[in-house]
């Protein structure tokens, strides 16, 4: 095959794990159309009232393409958010949207209405259907090698690509299967090396409380991980993205995310205004480049998906012959390189200045705003003309509007008067870059998509610190309500807990009561502060380099 058809044809691959923030609709769209009597099924609808909003095809092209850094759309480093929420945000996307549904169970039911998994806040994308159900997840007990222990099999890594003074060999990968694919809950993280790193740390986090609570069992061990990483989603992350008083409000009575009512099942489900619009907030925050670590300072994003299993050349025993890399160009591996490791510190912010070496500061999340990076607007394998459908688009932002109106999403100024919220003006929206101009040119400053609208709110109301007034309710009464709607919850599992007497807190953190991103990966990493945080670079550890250093790999 040649190079340059070779090339392209994985580039598609590439791109597709980018496009799928929100979980793909088994059987074609499944959302249930506008309209009061709409019952909701695995997916429907937080505003099932509102009319859905109608753009032509050459509006929404116009508009996606104009979504882009540089000119007078100025943006830039959002120094509330360290860059690593944007791929925990992803890692969280695949928790609550993985469809465990059996192929009978697809075939009998496409529209996904009768037969669906409640979507929650459980790890399930780490734990699978636990030891019993999904053995090939856990480690083997020592003592009896036929049963799995409760602890979470590791992936190895094998000897760095330009960095050989770090050792191969080191647990830091998702365990492989022989030809490379990742044997996790949810292969989608193993899309790109950030998620699965993500991924990673969390296997690690669990593994850490399973050694200091020998006597807990694995299901004892999955609550106390689960818990504090759902305490953390509430208060961590969704305190870098939203509005913590809609978070309160939520807690007190949720008026849009009603899946008592409007589920057939009285349970929870995914909203397309929120997997559609609100939730794809993340492709704003995605940078063009990532400091790695201190082998890799300065990388592009793109090329973290070349060392993943899903997308790229992670491809086990058959990297033994290059002439089999996925990515033409690049070095096919049999696992991770371990001068890929994640460098927590340079992605989280642990309130010290280890991780800046050389001058580097840590990766910021770009601003909330309409503005992708160049790349977002680049994805290899695109493809535009007559004919050719939006999702094949290589915009990023032209895809995910098209979607939008694919999915007859309302929009956001009804959204925002419907939930008794200022709408912004159409002289805001007209006068604010030359995507607004493009806006105004299509009649889009006055009934704008909803995607769109959430992040020109972000960037109005907030200066894209953080979401607006809408997307900040939406994604707060989701959130809540997959708690509330989830029995096995920390919330729903100790009576009378509010946000304001909490009758459970974590106990993990620097400090009990509280529990942020940067307290699981000390935890999980080993790490018992700033003295010890160069655990969080095990590139750095001493214990994880090698002298002499071998040759290295071709890079």
């Amino acid at each position: 095959m040649p190079n340059e058809l070779k090339k392209n044809s994985m580039a598609a691959i590439i791109a597709r794990p980018i496009i799928r923030h929100g979980s793909p609709l088994r059987g074609g769209i499944a959302v249930p159309p506008p309209g009061v009597d709409f019952r909701a099924g695995r997916f429907g609808r937080l505003f099932p009232e509102l009319k859905a909003l109608e753009v032509p095809e050459a509006a929404l092209i116009a508009l996606g393409e104009a979504m882009i850094e540089g000119g007078s759309n100025q943006t830039g480093d959002n120094q509330n958010i360290p860059s690593g929420f944007t791929y925990l945000g992803q890692f969280i996307d695949h928790d609550i949207t993985l469809d465990n549904t059996g192929i009978a169970e697809r075939i009998k039911d496409v529209d996904q209405v009768l037969n669906f998994r409640t979507p929650r806040l459980d790890l399930d994308c780490v734990y699978g259907m636990g030891p019993g159900a999904s053995p090939q997840l856990y480690a083997r007990r020592k003592a009896n090698p036929a049963l799995s222990s409760a602890r979470m099999l590791l992936g190895r890594t094998v000897q760095g690509l330009v960095g050989p003074d770090v050792k191969p060999d080191l647990e830091f990968d998702l365990p492989r299967g022989i030809q490379g694919r990742a044997l996790i809950g949810d292969h989608r993280n193993d899309e790109n090396l950030l998620v699965a790193q993500t991924h990673v740390a969390f296997l690690l986090f669990h593994n850490a409380v399973a050694r200091a609570n020998p006597d807990m069992d694995f299901a004892q061990v999955r609550q106390q991980v689960t818990w504090h990483y759902q305490w953390m989603v509430l208060h961590d992350f969704l305190g870098k993205l939203v509005d913590m008083n809609d978070v309160a409000t939520s807690l007190r009575k949720r008026e849009f995310y009603r899946f008592e009512k409007l589920s057939i099942y009285k349970e929870p489900y995914i909203p397309v205004e929120f997997s559609v619009a609100a939730y794809r907030l993340g492709h704003s925050m995605v940078r063009g480049g990532y400091s790695h670590n201190r082998v890799f300072p300065d990388q592009p994003f793109l090329r973290s998906f070349v060392f993943s299993g899903l997308s790229g050349n992670i491809i086990g025993e058959l990297a033994s012959d290059q002439t089999n890399a996925p990515i033409a160009g690049e070095p096919a591996v049999p696992t991770l390189p371990s001068d890929w490791i994640n460098d927590w510190r340079r992605f989280f912010d642990f309130g010290t200045d280890q991780g800046q070496e050389n001058g580097l500061a840590r990766n910021r999340s770009r601003l909330i705003d309409p503005y992708l990076v160049q790349a977002m607007h680049e994805l290899p394998g695109g493809r535009k003309g007559p004919g050719v459908d939006l999702s094949d688009h290589p915009s990023l932002a032209v895809r995910n509007l098209a979607r939008g109106a694919k999915m007859m999403l309302p929009s956001g100024q009804d959204v925002a008067r419907l939930m008794k919220i200022a709408p912004l003006t159409p002289a805001e929206i007209a006068s604010s870059g030359d995507d607004g101009k493009l806006a105004k040119a299509h009649g889009l400053h006055e009934k704008t998509p909803l995607w769109y609208y959430i992040l020109k709110e972000a960037q109005l109301r907030q200066r894209g610190a953080r979401l607006g007034p809408v997307g900040s309710r939406i994604l707060a009464e989701v959130f809540v309500g997959l708690l509330v709607g989830d029995p096995e919850s920390f919330i729903c599992q100790n009576e009378g807990w509010t946000l304001e007497k909490p009758t459970w807190r974590p106990t993990l953190g620097e400090h009990v009561g509280s529990f942020a991103m940067t307290d699981m990966l000390r935890f999980a990493y080993g790490s018992k502060g700033p003295a010890e945080d160069v655990a969080l670079s095990p590139v750095d550890v001493a214990a994880n380099k090698q002298v002499p250093a071998p040759a290295p790999l071709p890079a």
